[in-house]
């Protein structure tokens, strides 16, 4: 893999309720791209943590980016341009994996540039990981179904055991 000519930390926020790998293929090209990526788990407190607690998702994030110099994941909230500027990056990067995804992307970046002069740069999955959804994941994994294919294997197994915790 090539490396950036000269680095730019960038921002790539999400909430990660699982991280999956259409999210570590963009963060794979963000860092090979830039050079150093802020992983921002985001959480708002008003609301649910959702299925793993955000130092669980936290840690399951670290541990499926081991890999990668210059990958860091932490926890923020508040909206994304606002971590973006707590992190002090140069840039947002999103994921895309539709078409449809670019029309609300591109919305939220105009309004994010607007706020605070952040830009936002989209990164497209890989072609095969297109369909991959945190949400879907969550579901297949709710009814049984091994989702080995669409997350490390130490994440299917995280949500075998919070999924059994649950139906206990």
């Amino acid at each position: 893999m090539a490396t950036a000519p000269s680095a730019q930390r960038v921002l790539y926020p999400g909430s990660f309720d699982p991280i999956h790998l259409g999210h570590i293929d963009v963060i794979e090209q963000a860092n090979e791209l830039f050079g150093e990526v802020v992983v921002a788990v985001m959480h708002n407190h008003a609301k649910p943590s959702g299925l793993f607690a955000v130092d669980h998702r936290i840690e399951l994030a670290r541990d499926a980016l081991a890999h990668l110099d210059g990958v860091t994941v932490e926890a923020h909230e508040g909206l994304a341009v606002q971590a973006a500027t707590r992190a002090g990056v140069d840039f947002i990067v999103k994921g895309l994996r539709a078409a449809g995804d670019f029309e609300a992307e591109q919305q939220m970046a105009h309004n994010n540039y607007a706020v605070t002069g952040v830009r936002t740069v989209f990164l497209p999955c890989r072609p095969d990981l297109g369909y991959v959804s945190s949400r879907y994941v969550r579901e297949i994994a709710k009814y049984g179904e091994d989702v080995g294919h669409l997350v490390p294997q130490h994440i299917a197994d995280a949500l075998r055991t919070v999924l059994a915790d649950e139906r206990s």
